[in-house]
């Protein structure tokens, strides 16, 4: 339900050691790993018990798909307290926004059908709203219409509690005052896609649910997959509240007509995966309908928002990244997928603190599935870490040697300033975490950012190498 945090939280894995070395925390699959099929099960499971334990998870449900095909699907801890039964494949989670991709999938179908066009103006479906001659579908799906978001705190406020028709709720928001002027900016507005679900059961003429389950659902044989806004139905995990790390109670649900085309699905992490898959492979709508779902909207004023239809999409780096997160009362859910390598990874809570978490896990997992950084050169010799490690500490040392490092980078490091390097860096004793963040090239040579944390300084390394495995610079800063 909730806009995607953009906190990028790195989660290590603990237990590489480098004799004389403090323990390495190395991500997951960092941007050094060589393919998406070298996906380490076993490390990333290692990762969600430790977030289970850490975070303390009531439970959660876990599935990553690598080139294709699903390696690991699983559940962790309870789906309720109550009966301690235990969270399973099968088990059902609210996903919340992630609904969004399934309305504006819906949407491009009937637009494909000419039913309507995402050019349409609101007008035409809700004359009485608020600028609604000038405000366009795809506005409302890129977030970018300006209609009060009517589901902005964490938690269920009084109203909330109290069903309430669902066109009641968008008369009541999409007739104030816009937030903006349309186009002008990106502010996450669940309101949009309400009435996105209702101008599709308006063109269809059946309901949401039906709708969804016979176009999208049932077609991809997504078994464990239903639109259904209510909760302690067969099958379904039990949500939880945590407030103030205080132990987690029953959540206060949303109550019926509040969640709609906006966060009306509950699913598993492989039934989402199948629909990741199947959404690339044009297996849901046109080529041209999911080139507008993953094309980011551009303002009026020339930014980007990183944000297409009911998808987040990040364009830098070695490969596109499609994403998107969601949260409602007692649920969180996180659903990222990488089309370069048909890979991707779902995490599904029924513990609503667990946002912060499962973007971090996400994030941890995801180097794993991009495809190599392209244009990078081979390097022989040890790892970038192992190599960033080593001079490291024959610097702290004042120890060098020099058959490891390039003929320019031994006449800049001279006698006296090493000595200058060793006697500086020799203060900061030994590091506690090192990790490559980001592998890259520069005239022919592997570039590898590495990052060394000592207690409060954080010092980030530029590691150029020739394909000889020379050290061609060590360039130090204080991040």
């Amino acid at each position: 339900m909730k806009a995607t945090r953009r906190n990028r939280t790195l989660l290590g894995d603990c237990g590489r050691r480098f004799a004389g070395a403090a323990v390495i925390l190395l991500l997951v699959g960092s941007p050094s790993a060589s393919r998406a099929q070298s996906v380490d099960v076993a490390a990333i499971e290692k990762l969600i018990i430790r977030a289970m334990e850490d975070k303390r998870f009531v439970g959660l449900s876990a599935a990553v798909m690598s080139e294709g095909r699903v390696v690991l699907t699983k559940g962790y801890g309870v789906r309720s307290l109550a009966t301690r039964d235990p969270v399973t494949p099968e088990t059902m989670f609210a996903v919340a926004s992630l609904t969004k991709q399934f309305t504006c999938a819906g949407v491009m179908l009937l637009a494909q059908e000419k039913k309507l066009s995402i050019d349409d103006k609101v007008a035409k479906y809700f004359p009485g709203l608020t600028r609604a001659k000038d405000i366009s579908l795809l506005d409302l799906g890129n977030h970018v219409a300006g209609y009060r978001d009517y589901y902005p705190l964490d938690f269920v406020d009084r109203a909330m509690a109290v069903p309430r028709p669902t066109t009641s709720v968008i008369q009541d928001f999409a007739t104030r005052p816009l937030d903006f002027e349309p186009g002008t900016r990106w502010s996450y507005s669940n309101t949009g896609y309400l009435i996105l679900g209702e101008v599709i059961e308006r063109v269809s003429g059946e309901p949401l649910d039906r709708f969804l389950e016979r176009r999208l659902l049932s077609p991809l044989g997504l078994r464990h997959t239903r639109y259904d806004t209510r909760r302690d139905q067969p099958g379904q995990a039990s949500a939880y509240t945590p407030f103030a790390l205080t132990p987690p109670d029953l959540s206060v649900p949303e109550a019926q007509g509040w969640l709609g085309g906006a966060a009306g699905l509950w699913s598993t992490p492989s039934d989402l995966l199948e629909w990741d898959l199947a959404l690339i492979d044009g297996k849901v709508v046109s080529p041209a309908s999911y080139r507008l779902m993953t094309t980011p909207r551009r303002l009026s004023d020339g930014r980007t928002t990183g944000y297409g239809c009911g998808l987040e999409v990040r364009d830098r780096g070695p490969a596109v990244v499609l994403s998107h997160g969601g949260w409602l009362s007692g649920f969180n859910a996180r659903n990222t997928f990488v089309p370069a390598t048909r890979s991707g990874i779902v995490l599904l809570a029924n513990t609503d603190s667990a946002f912060p978490a499962l973007e971090g896990l996400s994030d941890a997992i995801l180097p794993m599935l991009l495809p190599p950084p392209a244009n990078v050169p081979a390097v022989s010799g040890p790892s970038a870490l192992h190599a960033a490690v080593t001079l490291m500490r024959q610097l702290q040392t004042g120890t060098l040697n020099r058959g490891q490092i390039g003929a320019e980078f031994n006449a800049f490091l001279t006698p006296e300033r090493l000595k200058a390097v060793s006697a500086s860096l020799a203060l900061l004793g030994e590091p506690k975490t090192v990790e490559v963040v980001d592998v890259g090239d520069r005239g022919g040579m592997e570039v590898a950012t590495v990052r060394f944390t000592f207690g409060a300084e954080v010092i980030v390394a530029w590691m150029y190498r020739t394909a000889d495995g020379l050290i061609q610079e060590f360039w130090l800063f204080r991040q």
